[in-house]
């Protein structure tokens, strides 16, 4: 008899495809399917975030979807008398090889990912549906139906929801998703735009709302988003319909040329009210979805996934205790919350019709922007937040600071940050990370040997010297998806050697 997969991967966006490779990075038993026959041919989501960009690169991806992205570090603010340059990221950011918003079509971005996994072996089951899952005893029992109708059963310990904001698998679970729909309508186009200076985004901001081109390359020069005009007559979008909206907000709608894809949404903000259901467990916009301010949607998903695979994995090896699934939720469920209310603040100060905001819109902001812009302090907090590189899992319970914990540098559940430089990429490999910083004398291999006991597969150790992240001699515990989840300082290995016995069972099936 077959045995039971580890995982069922219900979707395959940006954060199936994400989570997939984390799976067979960690050795799990696991399947991929998704319903469409065919990967994303539109651009969709184009941002990818430093933080997403260091999270991908263990996979040997990233310098990839750099290659293939505009790495853009200028907004041009078009405003009723003037146009603005403002440097988005030049703010001596140091602590991540990735100080900028890739700009990126999500149809190359899914590209990248699904070669990968094709390079390992592992085969994304398009025109694939789950009808039903069912949870019998510990695992769940699935129907899928193949593009030629015929249907199989499989078993599965565990099912991922990453089948968006109309989950199958959210359904089945019975896991609520509650919210709000935006009362405008949008338009959204892939397309030529002559005249535009290249390799920046243009935002065009009037009392009525923002026009926003996004540089894209790939599979059209410009992403073009904008408010669709109340009196605009219902039906497709259109070229024409599209001069008119930029027209109407000062840009030169006769420059609009050749669209690849054009359409108009709706646009909601919902959330699952949890991400884990038993064997059930959601991801991506599966489990929240919200307005595209700030490029945080296909992000906050891939991230999600990251945060899960490993866990998956290694409690379905048996070398992490169940316990360790519970974690997903506590860590990203606030994240995800935290999205929602900052995408919906700054999309509503964007695009409200509200008189205040029209106002600062068209009043305010051409006055305070340009000297906003010039305060370093301001926009490395805004930095932080919209590249994710400030999201920590401080209160999770895989987070301990011991009692005597490094005068500086980060705490446990923060990210690891690339300080020295290079040093992510010596810990990019798959599994656990030790960092020991210090003269190596005191951390000789027979003082180690306990902690790698049954445990040499899953737990690599790394003697930094002086070249880590703290200033003083230190221990700390990298998880595999690059947050810290033990930090101490000295050499008394007792609370590591705690922390390791109860998150690390050491075993394999």
């Amino acid at each position: 008899m077959t045995p039971p997969l580890d995982v069922l991967v219900v979707g395959a966006g940006p954060t199936g495809l994400a989570l997939a490779a984390q799976l067979r990075a960690h050795a799990a038993r696991f399947r991929i399917v998704d319903r469409s026959l065919d990967r994303v041919r539109e651009s969709r989501a184009l941002g990818i975030q430093p933080r997403t960009l260091e999270a991908l690169a263990g996979f040997g991806v990233t310098d990839r979807l750099v290659d293939l992205g505009n790495p853009a570090m200028r907004l041009r603010l078009h405003l009723a008398r003037r146009t603005t340059t403002v440097r988005l990221f030049d703010i001596g950011v140091t602590d991540t090889p990735y100080p900028f918003l890739l700009f990126l079509s999500q149809a190359e971005t899914e590209s990248v990912l699904g070669e990968h996994l094709s390079a390992r072996g592992v085969t994304v089951e398009r025109g694939t549906e789950l009808v039903r899952a069912e949870r019998r005893g510990p695992g769940v029992v699935c129907r899928l139906r193949g593009r030629d109708g015929a249907e199989e059963v499989v078993t599965a310990r565990h099912v991922v929801g990453c089948d968006g904001a109309h989950s199958t698998v959210r359904a089945q679970a019975g896991i609520g998703f509650e919210g709000y729909a935006y009362p405008r309508t949008y338009v959204l186009a892939d397309l030529d735009v002559g005249g535009l200076e290249p390799g920046a985004v243009h935002s065009y901001m009037t009392r009525g709302g923002v026009l926003i081109f996004f540089p894209l390359g790939s599979p059209a020069p410009w992403r073009m988003l904008a408010v669709r005009p109340s009196d605009a007559p219902d039906g497709e979008v259109t070229l024409p319909l599209l001069r008119r909206i930029a027209d109407r907000y000062g840009a030169d709608g006769s420059a609009l040329r050749d669209p690849v894809w054009m359409t108009d949404f709706r646009l909601h903000n919902r959330g699952a009210g949890h991400y884990r259901s038993g064997p059930f467990f959601l991801a991506g916009d599966a489990a929240h979805i919200h307005s595209p301010a700030g490029a945080q949607g296909m992000n906050t998903g891939i991230q999600d996934a990251l945060n899960l695979g490993w866990k998956l994995a290694l409690v379905c090896r048996g070398a992490a205790p169940e316990e360790l699934l519970e974690t997903y939720g506590s860590e990203r469920l606030p994240v995800g919350h935290a999205v929602r209310r900052f995408t919906d603040r700054a999309f509503v100060i964007g695009t409200s019709p509200h008189p205040v905001l029209r106002f600062a819109r068209e009043r305010l902001v051409p006055r305070l922007a340009p000297l906003a812009m010039r305060a370093k302090a301001p926009r490395r907090r805004i930095f932080r937040t919209v590249s994710e590189l400030g999201i920590h899992y401080r209160g999770s319970p895989l987070s301990t600071t011991a009692t005597r914990p490094p005068r500086h540098g980060p705490r446990a559940g923060d990210r690891l940050p690339d300080l020295p430089h290079g040093l992510q990429a010596r810990i990019a490999a798959p599994g656990w990370h030790l960092l020991l910083t210090g003269p190596s004398h005191l951390w000789p291999d027979e003082r180690l040997a306990p902690l790698l006991a049954g445990r040499a597969d899953l737990l690599t150790v790394h003697r930094l010297g002086d070249q880590g992240p703290w200033p003083d001699v230190a221990q700390g515990l990298v998880r595999p998806d690059g947050h810290l989840g033990y930090v101490a300082r000295g050499a008394d290995l007792a609370g590591l050697r705690a922390y390791v016995a109860h998150w690390l069972n050491g075993t394999r099936r």
